[in-house]
């Protein structure tokens, strides 16, 4: 789930905690093009303050402005549709053609929304069940590849990480870049044996490992889900975790390194007995080309490239950082071809 999501639940409990009513949207259902997915949630309190978001912006206000009016005075939840005419999808700010289903349901205590607060917060995937006649949930487990379900009478959503991230190293730039990542709802491991690094590693919301990486890429049983970037500079341990995650269904496996290293990186690997399909699944050097010099900067640029990775994106050459760099050498050099 999108930690955006997650805040929403965060605080319709603290809400609920503190005496207010809270109304909870999920959007459950969209035809044609929409803002938001489907599973995305906002919440509003009884005196109107809102968290999260399912529009862009005018659904929300509508909303706002039904419970500054009425209060939240239902018992149970209800399905409602905006963007059904072309007029009322231009009114609420929808896209041309588009239409959204949302549910709304009144907070209750039979709603279990700290329970499931807790559950995400401890890095499970859980199905939510809610029963649209008595307003009641239900808390199970969930698959990574279960999506949100509505057939009028029950709402099945699903919370927790679906992603996973393995990352080789615990320097300075791992810290960057797990921090993002776990704001991007990755469940993150960070493997390192090295115990000079590992001793004083605190980043909130990741799982450490002192396994070597190979052990650890075979223990984890990656999946077409799961993110896998060496940060280590040490062909000892980037190798070792490459060798193995390049046999994955891993949706994304990249080293840092120079244009040189990663070009003998890839020699080392064929050694390995990789396969040239297996060997070009490697992002490297990993990133997209932005000029970044400083730690948060290449952390923000290797997680663009995984970004991209898993929505699907293909990125052109000229944006990735051997294909942009090799471009600038050749203009600099008047057009003419120079080696890499």
């Amino acid at each position: 789930m999108d930690s955006v999501d997650l805040e929403v639940l965060k605080t319709s409990a603290r809400w609920l905690e503190e005496g207010h009513r809270a109304l909870l949207v999920t959007v459950v259902k969209t035809w044609g093009s929409s803002p938001r997915p489907e599973g995305a949630m906002l919440a509003v309190r009884d005196d109107g303050l809102v968290v999260g978001s399912v529009s862009g912006g005018c659904i929300e206000d509508d909303l706002i402005d039904r419970v500054r009016q009425r209060g939240i005075e239902q018992a149970h939840p209800e399905a409602v549709k905006y963007g059904i005419s072309a007029e009322e999808a231009h009114r609420f700010g929808l896209p041309c053609g588009g239409t959204i289903q949302l549910v709304l349901e009144p907070l209750t205590p039979r709603s279990d929304i700290a329970e499931l607060c807790n559950a995400v917060e401890e890095g499970r995937l859980v199905a939510r069940e809610l029963n649209m006649n008595s307003g009641e949930a239900r808390l199970g487990k969930a698959l990574a590849t279960d999506g949100v379900h509505f057939d009028g009478e029950r709402l099945l959503t699903i919370h927790g990480p679906r992603y996973r991230m393995l990352v080789i190293g615990a320097g300075q730039l791992s810290r960057y870049l797990c921090n993002i990542a776990v704001g991007l709802d990755y469940q993150v491991t960070v493997c390192d044996p090295r115990e000079e690094y590992t001793e004083e590693w605190n980043i909130p919301g990741t799982k450490i490992v002192r396994t070597m990486p190979d052990d650890t890429v075979l223990d984890m049983k990656l999946d077409e889900r799961c993110a896998v970037i060496a940060l280590t500079h040490d062909p000892k341990l980037d190798d070792l975790a490459l060798m193995e995650a390049l046999k994955t269904p891993a949706f994304y496996v990249g080293a840092l390194g120079s244009r040189r290293n990663n070009k003998a990186r890839r020699e080392r690997l064929k050694e390995f007995d990789l396969s040239d399909t297996e060997l070009a699944r490697l992002h490297g050097p990993v990133g997209i080309y932005i000029g970044s010099r400083t730690p948060p900067e290449i952390a923000v640029s290797i997680l663009a490239e995984v970004t991209a990775a898993k929505n699907g994106v293909s990125l052109p050459t000229l944006l990735k950082v051997e294909g942009a760099k090799a471009a600038r050498e050749i203009a600099a050099s008047g057009g003419e071809a120079c080696s890499a």
